[in-house]
């Protein structure tokens, strides 16, 4: 009854998958069994509710449903798609094509296993005992004399009457092999794919038929149903007639250009920007109700027109399995046309800068270091963070000296992303910018947080040859020297413990003993961590 983002509605679904654990210990399979109003389980009565309006086993067996089977892993997905098709089927008008069978027979279900009531093989109540036998066969007199009394009682056939005579009666019952081969049929119709096969038959005619006329009648049909298809979510729908396209138009020489041009237009017309946002959004509410081998296979028709504002929405997509299938696609397209990306790259009034910088950080392009260097300077904070997170990303010299200009930059997060990578990489490029913060000659004003992170990174990539400048702050030498304040000091203390020699042990174990709490604190920290 709630939409998948509810609080209430995840809830009840973690309960509901939690509920089966107990289950799958104690059995392989778990077999429910509809009855009207109660569902039953090994012969026991696990649900009832005798109002057949409140009751949620009367929704079941009154569209036909006897028997369901829950086997493990129907918890993840399956379970949830079930009852969301038992509530579709519920709010059905009286005179609706479709049942709840209908309905199930859209999903391909591999863990949830149901069986209906079926008129053909179930076995009939015999009411009247002398009726067993009826269907042995047919008593030649007693049809004879049937026919008679039927004769005596209406007496002269009239006009528009039926003769008996005109009709051969049955002479036997289907046997079971017959009513098998029967069965088979109708499952084989019942489960055959007619909107595919439909599709088909028109393709089909718009190959076979070269009348202009008639393939433009075609094509227009195909027009009106293709973004019904996107907003129905019948994605692997979509790619195939793509594909029967791409085939139809490598196939027949003999096309009207006009026609073709329409036909090679269905490619492209999937990135256009109205029918492209269209897509992405079908594809985020359809995340958890179609299969993602079925979404991605549509994705993959996308081309390089859609790239940007593929990257423009993935900035606002907040489902996680959405926002990956959607990043599979962007990066496919990045890799295919590396020289088309690298130009969305270098345009620096793009809105889909970030998505394309984060591209190159997944994927790993070496081509794009050049821009990605450029992006440095950009004026947006987002953009430049960015493009250093994927310049360490890519983690190659020349992608290092690119990043290094951001350790002096004027927004807090860029310089936080930068000596965040100098540090991790241990890029000496940067020693002399952090060295200059180190002694209080930055360009930026730093709070206590940033200042001793820049002061680790300065540890971590000067090593032993940074601990006399960072000894000197810690603790001066000479009358008169000035003394840092408590903060500088306390971040020299942290930075020492990040060195690990003896001499540096011995710097921290001379600063238990100093004046300044923060200090001392700040020592007796880092050796308890340095013996652990």
């Amino acid at each position: 009854m709630y939409l998948p983002n509810n609080p209430v509605y995840q809830r009840s679904i973690d309960s509901l998958r939690a509920a089966f654990n107990p289950i799958w210990s104690t059995v392989p399979e778990l077999s429910i069994r509809v009855v009207e109003t109660d569902l039953v389980w090994d012969e026991t009565v696990v649900y009832h509710q005798a109002s057949k309006s409140e009751s949620f086993a009367w929704m079941l067996y009154k569209d036909g449903l006897r028997v369901l089977t829950f086997r493990p892993g129907v918890e993840d997905e399956e379970i949830a798609i079930f009852l969301q098709t038992v509530v579709r089927a519920r709010l059905l008008a009286a005179d609706a094509g479709d049942d709840l069978l209908t309905l199930l027979w859209e999903h391909d279900f591999s863990h949830l296993e149901y069986r209906f009531a079926e008129i053909i093989t179930e076995t009939l109540t015999v009411l009247d005992p002398q009726a067993v036998d009826m269907g042995v066969g047919t008593d030649p007199y007693q049809q004879v004399q049937t026919q008679q009394k039927v004769r005596d009682e209406l007496g002269v056939i009239g006009p528009g009457m039926v003769d008996l005579d005109e009709f051969d009666s049955t002479l036997y019952f289907l046997d079971e092999v017959e009513i098998n081969a029967l069965k088979q049929q109708v499952d084989e119709e019942y489960n055959r794919d007619i909107r595919g096969a439909s599709l088909s038959a028109v393709l089909d005619i718009f190959e076979l038929q070269p009348a202009t006329a008639v393939r433009e009648e075609v094509i227009s049909i195909l027009e009106s149903i293709f973004p019904n298809l996107l907003t129905r979510g019948e994605f692997r729908t979509v790619a195939w007639l793509l594909r029967e396209f791409r085939l139809i138009g490598s196939r027949v020489a003999a096309i009207d250009a006009t026609i073709r041009s329409k036909l090679d237009s269905f490619e492209n017309r999937l990135s256009e920007s109205s029918i492209l946002a269209q897509m992405l959004q079908a594809v985020e509410e359809a995340v958890g109700t179609v299969r993602d081998e079925d979404m991605a296979e549509l994705l993959k028709e996308l081309r390089v027109p859609a790239l940007e504002p593929l990257l423009v929405h993935l900035g606002q997509v907040k489902n996680e399995r959405a926002r990956r299938i959607l990043e599979e696609a962007a990066d496919r397209i990045a890799r295919g046309h590396v020289d088309d990306f690298l130009a969305l790259l270098r345009r620096r009034d793009s809105p889909a800068l970030v998505g394309a910088v984060a591209v190159c950080r997944r994927v790993g392009l070496p081509q794009a270091v050049a821009p990605l260097g450029d992006l440095v300077g950009h004026r947006d904070p987002a953009v430049r963070q960015a493009a250093i997170e994927a310049l360490g990303g890519l983690g190659t010299p020349g992608a290092l000296s690119l990043l290094e200009r951001a350790v002096d930059d004027a927004d807090r997060n860029v310089r936080l992303a930068a000596i965040g990578i100098v540090a991790a990489r241990g890029y000496k490029g940067a020693l002399k910018r952090l060295e200059a913060v180190v002694q209080g000659k930055g360009p930026n004003e730093l709070e206590r947080a940033e200042k001793r992170q820049f002061f680790e990174a300065y540890a971590a990539v000067a090593g032993p040859g940074g601990l006399a400048l960072l000894a000197d702050i810690l603790e001066p030498k000479g009358m008169f020297r000035r003394k840092e304040n408590p903060e500088t000091r306390t971040c020299a203390a942290y930075a020492i413990a990040r060195i690990k020699t003896e001499p540096a042990r011995a710097v921290l174990e001379r600063a238990t003993a100093d004046k300044e709490l923060s200090v001392r604190n700040a020592a007796t920290r880092a050796l308890r961590e340095w013996s652990e």
